[in-house]
This record gives C-alpha cells, structure tokens and sequence, in this order.
C-alpha cells in the first residue's frame, strides 16, 4: 500500500547521504579493490598522489594489506608536498617492520629532512625514524634524537622526548648511558610543553635515576603548573619519588607522625594509628612483602625521627607542596589525584585537609571517575576518618548511581559515622533496604553491622533494626528464592552474629529471640548461624539455659530434613552444650546426642557420617554406658573434646589488620593488586647528593652547571665529550648546514690545538714523539694550529672544552695528582712493527658435514681487493672431503640462476672487466669448479662476491654430485673496506672534517689481554702496554681489512695503568671509496678488565654505524683458541 511514499523515502533518504559525503573524503572507502592506485602513485602532480595516499590509508584502516605498494610509496618520501610527505611518513610506520629492507632505503630521506627548514617536517621525519623498530637504524635515530633534542623548535624537542622510549624498548643496552644523559637535556628544557614530554621518557626509561632530577628539581616545581594535563600526573610521580629518597618522609606527615612517640595519644583508637602504619609501610615496601612478614616483626621502624625531613624547614618540600597545591583544582581528575597523593603522604598532618573539597568535587565527573576517586577516599577514610567527617552527606547514595559506587558510599559511610551523625545516616541506611537492588540492600544492612562495631553505644539500637528484618514477613522465603529476600536475612543475621561476638553477656534474650523463630526461618545459611549462635553461648545469662531442651529436640526432630551446613552445625551445637550440661538435662542432652549420632550413621552425605563417627568416638566417655563421674577425667579423648569444643567462651582475638594499600591514584589501588609497572616509594634518604645540588652553579661530576638563568643551549654539558650526545654540537637558529657544523667543529679542535712543548724549550727534540692527552688532536694538526702557543698558562693553553674532556677522562684524579702530572698526562707515539704474520682470520662454515653428505665448506673473507669491481669482495673457500669416497662437479652458483653454469666460459679476465660499469657487475663471478676431490682431500678456491647490502645474507647453491645444496653466504662489513694508508697529520685533519652526526661512539670491555699478561713467565719479560696494544691490533686485524695507523702510549709513574692507550686505524668503503677512521682508546688497569671506548668517524652514516657494531661485537668476543 502506497509504495510511492517508500520508493520517495528512498530515494530522500540516498540523497541526502549523497549530500553529506560532498566536501568528505568518505568515498575513499567506497571501493577497496581500486587500480587506479598505482599510477596516481607515479603522477607528476601532487594532488593525485595525495589522493592515491589518502586511499591506501583508508584501505589499511578497513584492514586490508597495501603493502604491496611499499616501493612506489617510498619513491615519494622525498616529495616537496607537506601533504604527500605526511601522509607517506603515516603509510612507512605501519608497514617500515614487514619490510625493512625497502625502509632502510628512505633513512637518507629522513637524514635530509631533520635539517629542513620547517620545524613540522623535522619533527615529523623523526617521528617516522623513531617508529621503525628494526636494530639496524637504531643508532642513527639516537643520533638524530640527539640533534632534535637540541632544536630550536619546542614541537621537534617533544618529538625528540616521545622519541626515546621507542628506542629504549629496542633494548640498547650499549647506549643506554647516551639515552639517560639526552633524557637529562630534554628535562633542563625551558619549554614546559618538552618537559612533559620528558618527564615521560624518564619514568620509562630510568625512573630510578634521581640525579637527573636533581639537577633541575626546583625549576622542574615551579614549570608543574605549566606543562600539560598528563604530563603533570607523570611528573608529579617523579618529583614526589625523588624528594622521598633525597631528604626521607616528612616527620610532621600522617605517614609518620600517627605512630611517633611524641604524638600518641593513649586515648585514641589504635586501630587508626595501625592503618596508618600500615598505609605508611604499603607505601614504601609494597603491601605483599609487608604483609608476609610475620605480626610480631611488622612493628613501626620509625623509631628515630632525625633521619626524617621537616616540612617548615625544608625548602624542597615547601616548594613541591606549593606548587601542587593549585593543581587540587584541576580540570583533569587524575591530576587532582595524583596531587592529593603528594600532600597526603608529604604534608604536615594539620594541612592533609586541603585536599578534602578537591576530592569532593570530583565526586559530581562521571561514574567512572567518581568510582576512582572513591576507592581513593575509602582509603584516606580508612587511615583518617576525621578529615570526612563533617562531610557524610556527600556520600549519601543517589539513585542513579552503579553499584560498584553504592558499595563504596556505604563502606565510607560505615567509616566515618560518628556519635552526632549516626542518626541521619542510620536513617539513610533504612531508606536503602527498600532498594530494589537487594544485593545493594544486604550491603546496607552490613554497613549497619559496622557501624555497630564502631560504635558500641548504639549497638543496641542497630540490633533492634536487625531483628525487624528477620521478621516473618522477610524471613518466610522458600530455599528456591534464596537469591532475592534470602540474602538479606542471611546479612542481617551475619551482623547480629558479629555484634554479639563484641558484646555477648548483654544480649542473650537476643539469641532466645531468634532461636524462637527458627521454625519459620527456612533458609539454610541463617539456621545454621542462628545454631552455632545457641552452641556457642548456651551457658550465657539465665534464659538461654532454660530454652536449650526444647530447641534442641526440635532440632533432633528436624535433623533428617535440614540441609548440610545446618546438619553440621547441630552436630556441634550439641556436643558444645553436653560439654557445659550439669545436673538432671546431662541425661537429656545425652539421650538427644545419641539420637542424632545415629541419623547421622545413616545419611547420604559422606560428610555428616564421617563427623558422627568422630564426635561418637570422641565422646565415647560421655555418652557410653559408664556415668559421667566414673569416666577418667584425665583421658587424652576428655582433653581432646574440651580443646575442640571449648569449655569457656573464648575472647575475640585482635585478628591482624590484612589491608593492601597502593599508591593513591594508581591502577594497582583500583585492582587490589600489584598492577604491571607499579614501583613504591624509593626507601627515604636511599639518594646521597651534595647539599648544593640546587645552587645556581652546582658541580656535578667534576663538571660546572649553570643555574636556571642560563639558555637552554648553556644549561646542560654532556658528561664525555666524546660520546654521541656529547659530539653533537649545538645548532644554529637558522638552520642546519652541515657544512657550518664541520666549519665550527674544525674551529674548535684549532682553538684548543696549542702545542704542549713551549717555544723557548732549550732541550733537543726527544726519540719518542711526546704529546698532551688532552690536546692530542691539536699536536696532531701541525704547525699551523700551534702559532698562538706563547703562554704558559694551562687557561690559554686549553679550551673550556678541552678541559672538560680532560677532566671526564680522568674522573678518579685527585688535585694533588693533576699537580705532580703537570695537569696532563703525556703519551708517546710508538710503533709495534708488521703484525701481518700473526693475524688470523676468523673462518665461518657454509656447508657443515652432517649436512653435505660429508662435504665440509667453510669460508674465510681475504683482505685482497678484487681486480674485476672495487665492489666485489674477495673469499677463500675451502673444500674438505670427510666422506669414504671421492666427489666430483663441486661448484658455487647464485640461487636465481636456476641451472648450472659452467664456469670455463664465464670467467672473467681482468682486461675484460676493466671496461665493466657499476651496472654490470655480477652479483657472483663463477668460480673455477672442482672436478674431483679425493676422500680426505682439501682444496681451496677464491670467491668474488658482490653483496648487495652489508647485513643481509646471499643465498647459493652448492652443487656436488649432482646434488644441490642452498646455503647462505654472510657478509662480515668489516671486510667491505680496505686499508688506506695515511700519515696521522692528515687522519687528524679528516677526523675533525667528520664530526657530529658522521662520528659514532660505543664502549665495551676488552679481556684477551690478561690471558696473554698471564702466559708471561715474567711480569718483566715484556711492556704491558705492549702486549695490550698487540693483542687490540691483532683482534682488529683479524676481523676487518683495515691499515693500523699509530698507537699513543701513556707514559707515567704507574706502569699498570693503561689509561690513556689510543690505536687509530684508517680504512676506504670499497664501492665508493669514502674515508673511514677507527680509533679505541683503552681505559683501566692492565692486570683488570680494560674499558674499551671505540669511535668512528665515517659520512655514510649507516655504514659507520654498523661498522662500529661490528667492531665492538668481534671486541668482546672472547679470544679464539
């Protein structure tokens, strides 16, 4: 009927959607199987490639794989295009990990663009380096968050800060001290915006390194208002952890002062006092491991208040508090907790009020928050219940809201009633029962319990309110019907139960009162609550005893038909009052015993048999034949049954407090359990530092700061000019030219060049070249650098810098031993002659026996440089038959041949391959094959291979037999070099052409040496130095084709100090002939584990750092037998 108006209503309704995709990008997702893609890829304009961009970003939000377009898409990461650009950065995060080989071609691209003018460009570059997580350009991007880290731009030094977690997860553990210290820059940042972002990065990366803070803790106060929403709550964790373990607790704070001698009170409750303690404790150690402490040793080790700090008189907690304290009136409710937290644990205890409407407030946010700022009340109420006193009816409970709220408003509720407040809330109490939630209902009536256990006084009267609950009209429910009404007649006779433990000789006509409506209650739980009540205190008051006869036949009477906890519970209850009876009802309590033993012989339930043949067995004596009086008082089974059953009533013991306290504010408080992440406090007073730490100019590390006046260019100086952070230089406003950072590097190394050697010496030159280790660079430069020399004083013969460099090499000096040193340590340039007949190449397998039906092929790289191609790397192969016949047709091949060659025709000669271009070079030149090789015989052919990347492997295939083999042929870098030879004038003037982002520094330790000093027959027989330098050459030689330059031996009084031992080594990257400089310098004591500083000097970035991995790895690796 009518199908005009649907047909109409159809059509409104597909153009009016048609009408709000128009100015949208929604028909991006229109169709996911477009092939118009690639070539919008591959336009000149930038349009269309924003429109193929934008489409692939909606297919991978539908989940589809567009990777196949990875290698189009890199093609246009070096677009002019900020769209393009940005959105091809986007494209390279989600897929850089599935295809690392195709990123590591845009890292240049990156490189290029962290010197771009536009801040959002570097910052975006960054970004990109940041979030491909491949190892291999993890050095590179530490380097490149080094120079944002320096930016002029506060976008690119948060970018910079955001940064370094990601490379922290790559698990650095070489570069961690280099994180740390950039992490230290980004924290002495001005720009509240980066110190957020800082303080990030030093709560994942090293939370525990205070000294970080410390230099900047008063300026890190007085920059907290400032920086951003959630940067706040991460910084105010960091400075409230640091002002703990720097100065301790606060003597005057609730953590301390409720269980200190001078402030007890021995009227006030000890409950409070222990939940303080405990709080305190939980706080500190972490509520598992205090908790697992036995009672007896939880006692408070706050004995001597002089190791704790006082908030009027320290400076430090005055400012912390201060500059927090706006922060209680925040918008974000995270952050109104996290600064509560800081003044309930450091505040004096008078002022922890402040924080009291701050939380208040929060309780009108949303539910989830206000279920959050709950659990945190609960647990100030808890250790504190005066602070909420006054204000209960905040906490009254609304009908709109959950349970899990209703819960915690009761639970505070029960915590802080009071004398003058029980009556309104008792009220509100009743007004809940009548809840329809009657699981919110029962958790009323328990509050009612509790309320009654704080307050004695009016227990009677919340006895009166529980007793109405048990009335018929309740209690008359059948056991099917348990889950509503049951519930609370369960709870209600659960808090009688507990009133009445507290205070049992004044409420025996309460028990009497509920013992007469066992007949009408008929849910299992309250019978066997209301039994255990009568067994308990049958001898208690003069009516109790009277009633006992008569119930207890009804309950005989009953037995057969009552549920397995009442059973049970009667069993007891009877055995308790035989043990109590005298007089004339012992034969009746008998008698009743005896009959429920033996329904209980007959039930069904395993469980009610097994307990009547214990009681039966137990009580042989009382209910046997024999009369009471006859049997042995003394028999083990009278001793046992009173233990049991208990002849007296028991006080309640004081059961040990088993709160677990959290942090306020974390996660872990809301689970009740050690959440992944949460670290309590640091132990008070753990961090040592000097009391001058937050002067203006304070020395740390042997090494002047300044104060916060200074820019933030001045305000931080890297620990070691010489490692990564440190090399880089502090850039320019206006830009990045590469070519001004090596004009002022080189500048640098001139200023401080003067020559160690006066003008006016008289002496003649001596055998052995001497230099000044701090200026070793200068002597090296020449005569040229050394015009200025005329001074003697050591100001005017070194740089601020070169001083510094000194001083961080030498950082367990004394000034009495730089005096005697003349305040530099000498070295003296020596040769340890031709090295080349001891070196031994390190050999890898290719084909292992077991595998080759008993061919064994192990490759060994040469130092000889191919005649065909600079680019192909030379090999000796070697072939050894271990089988019990001979073989033959043995050749290598490349995997994608796909066929056997035959190597007599391609061959190539060298007068052939020196018309060969770049383009044309093999990726493998065919080696002569071997016809035969005889059972037991060796022989050996040269490979010449072109690798096509300096990590990944070559796949071949080994044939012998007629059988192939794939196998893998892995490059060794450093074999992709080959020495150059240089004097060491001109290795100086090139390692200052190469300094920032083109050096490259690690550590390592070094011990091959102490097995070669321990073969000495004597500590005389030959130079310690000697035998270091030797065995660091031989290591080097042995596992890269480099030319050993010099080495500089430190000459001093303390001949097994080799501090001050440098070897330089110079070598060319084969397929473009690019420069590249080693040099190790040698740290520690020669009998001792030497620390080994290896630094590269090198413009292709990602070869010199992969060079130095390389270097450091063979290095460490223990010396071959």
């Amino acid at each position: 009927m009518f199908t005009q108006f649907g047909a109409t209503a159809d059509s409104l309704s597909k153009a009016s959607s048609l009408m709000f995709r128009i100015g949208t990008d929604a028909h991006l997702y229109d169709d996911p199987d477009d092939i118009n893609i690639a070539p919008l890829l591959d336009s000149k304009f930038d349009s269309e490639k924003c429109e193929a961009l934008k489409r692939l970003l909606a297919l991978i939000a539908q989940g589809c794989n567009v990777s196949n377009f990875f290698p189009q898409v890199v093609k246009n990461v070096a677009s002019q295009s900020m769209e393009v650009k940005k959105l091809v950065y986007l494209y390279l995060l989600h897929y850089a990990e599935k295809r690392p080989n195709e990123a590591l071609l845009s890292i240049n691209c990156f490189q290029k663009d962290l010197g771009d003018p536009n801040p959002l460009v570097r910052a975006w570059a960054l970004r990109t380096m940041a979030g491909i997580r491949l190892h291999v350009i993890a050095p590179l991007v530490l380097v490149a968050v080094g120079k944002c880290a320096r930016d002029p731009s506060v976008y690119v030094r948060k970018c910079a800060a955001n940064a370094l977690p990601k490379l922290h997860d790559l698990r650095l553990e070489e570069n961690i001290s280099t994180i740390e210290e950039l992490v230290g820059i980004l924290l002495n940042d001005n720009a509240p915006g980066v110190v957020g972002a800082a303080a990030a990065a030093f709560a994942s990366i090293c939370p525990n390194n205070f000294s970080l803070i410390a230099k900047n803790y008063r300026r890190l106060c007085e920059t907290l208002p400032d920086v951003e929403e959630w940067g706040q709550i991460v910084l105010i964790g960091i400075l409230i952890r640091y002002s703990i373990a720097r100065h301790g607790l606060v003597k005057e704070s609730l953590m301390v002062a409720s269980h200190s001698p001078e402030n007890s009170n021995p009227g006030k409750e000890v409950c409070e006092s222990e939940i303080a303690e405990m709080v305190s404790r939980s706080y500190l150690e972490g509520p598992d491991k205090y908790l697992s402490r036995p009672c007896s040793k939880r006692a408070s080790s706050f004995k001597d208040l002089s190791d704790f700090t006082s908030a009027k008189s320290n400076d430090d907690v005055k400012i912390l508090l201060q500059c927090t304290l706006p922060l209680l009136w925040s918008q974000n409710s995270s952050v109104v907790l996290a600064a509560a937290g800081v003044h309930w644990i450091m505040a004096p205890k008078e002022e922890i009020k402040r924080i009291v409407k701050p939380l208040l407030f929060l309780l009108r946010s949303s539910d989830a928050s206000k279920y959050v700022v709950l659990c945190n009340i609960q647990v100030f109420a808890k250790a504190m219940p005066t602070l909420f006193v006054s204000h209960f009816e905040d906490f009254f409970v609304s009908s709109i809201d959950p349970y899990p709220v209703k819960a915690l408003k009761l639970d505070i509720l029960s915590l802080i009633v009071t004398d003058s407040s029980i009556s309104p809330i008792f009220n509100e109490f009743q007004d809940y029962i009548k809840d329809p939630d009657r699981r919110f209902a029962a958790d009323a009536v328990a509050a009612i319990g509790l309320c009654a256990q704080r307050l004695p006084n009016i227990a009677s009267i919340c006895l009166e309110g529980l007793l109405v609950l048990t009335s018929s009209e309740i209690s008359d429910v059948d056991i099917a019907s348990m889950d509503e009404e049951a519930i609370i007649l369960i709870q209600a006779i659960n808090s009688i139960k507990t009133i009445i433990k507290h205070e049992h000789s004044s409420h025996d006509k309460v028990i009497v009162h509920l013992a007469r409506k066992l007949d009408s209650i008929q849910v299992p739980s309250a019978r066997a609550m209301i039994i255990w009540m009568l067994g308990e205190y049958n001898s208690m008051g003069h009516i109790i005893p009277k009633v006992l006869p008569t119930v207890l036949k009804y309950l005989a009477w009953t037995f057969s038909s009552e549920a397995l906890e009442t059973k049970l519970q009667i069993l007891n209850a009877m055995v308790k009052v035989l043990l109590h009876a005298e007089g004339e009802a012992l034969s009746t309590f008998k008698t009743l015993l005896n009959y429920v033993l033996e329904l209980a012989k007959c039930d069904l339930n395993y469980d009610i048999r097994d307990r009547g043949r214990l009681l039966q067995k137990l009580l042989s004596h009382y209910i046997g034949t024999h009369e009471l009086e006859e049997s042995a008082p003394d028999s083990t089974l009278h001793v046992l049954a009173g233990h049991l059953f208990g002849r007296e009533i028991k006080p309640i013991p004081s059961e040990p407090l088993a709160y677990r306290f959290y942090l306020p504010g974390s996660l872990s408080q809301m689970v009740l359990h050690a959440a992944p992440g949460y670290e309590p406090l640091p132990q008070p007073l753990s961090l040592i530092c000097n009391d001058t730490t937050h002067e203006p100019n304070m020395v740390i590390g042997g090494m002047k700061q300044p104060g916060n006046g200074a820019t933030q260019s001045e305000s931080y100086e890297t620990d070691d000019a010489d490692t990564v952070s440190g090399s880089l230089n502090e850039e320019s406003t206006s830009g990045y030219n590469s070519q001004d950072s090596r004009t002022g590097s080189s500048g640098t190394h001139g200023s401080h060049g003067s020559g160690s050697v006066s003008d006016d010496d008289e002496h003649a030159g001596p055998l052995i070249h001497l230099s000044d280790s701090g200026n070793a660079h200068g002597n090296q430069l020449g005569p040229r650098f050394n015009q200025n020399s005329d001074s003697n004083d050591l100001g005017e013969l070194m740089s601020i810098k070169s001083l510094e460099s000194w001083l961080d090499d030498n950082p367990s000096s004394t000034h009495n031993s730089v005096e005697l040193n003349n305040v530099c340590q000498s070295l003296a340039r020596i040769s340890i002659g031709d090295l080349s007949s001891r070196v031994k190449p390190k050999s890898y397998t290719l084909l292992d026996p077991a595998n080759g039906n008993g061919l064994s092929v192990e490759y060994i790289f040469s130092s000889e440089v191919s005649s065909i191609s600079p680019l192909l790397i030379c090999i000796q192969v070697i072939f050894t038959n271990n089988s019990v016949e001979a073989m033959s047709n043995i050749q290598l091949i490349e995997e994608d041949s796909g066929m056997r060659v035959e190597s007599s025709d391609q061959v190539l000669t060298s007068d052939e391959s020196s018309k060969m271009s770049v383009n044309d070079v093999p990726t493998l030149v065919p080696m002569e094959e071997i016809t035969k090789l005889e059972r037991g015989q060796v022989m050996q052919r040269t490979l010449q291979v072109r690798f096509h990347h300096h990590l990944l492997p070559l796949k071949l295939l080994l044939w012998c037999n007629g059988k192939k083999y794939p196998v893998k042929l892995r490059p060794d870098i450093g074999y992709f070099v080959k020495p150059l030879p240089m004097e060491i004038n001109m290795f100086s003037i090139k390692e200052s052409q190469l300094p920032g982002m083109f050096e490259y520094i690690r550590r390592c330790t070094f011990i091959d040496h102490m097995e070669e000093l321990n073969k000495l027959e004597s500590p005389l027989a030959k130079d310690n130095f000697l035998v270091i330098c030797e065995t660091l050459a031989l290591k080097v030689l042995s596992n890269s084709n480099l030319f050993h330059l010099s080495v500089d031996m430190p000459v001093g009084t303390n001949l097994d100090d080799a501090s001050g031992l440098r070897l330089r080594f110079s070598g060319e990257i084969l397929s473009n002939s690019i420069p590249c400089l080693i040099t190790i310098t040698v740290e520690g004591r020669c009998s001792e584990p030497l620390d080994t500083k290896v630094k590269v000097n090198c413009e292709e970035t990602v070869f010199g750092l992969n060079f130095l991995n390389r270097v450091v790895n063979f290095l460490t690796e223990p010396a071959r037998l």
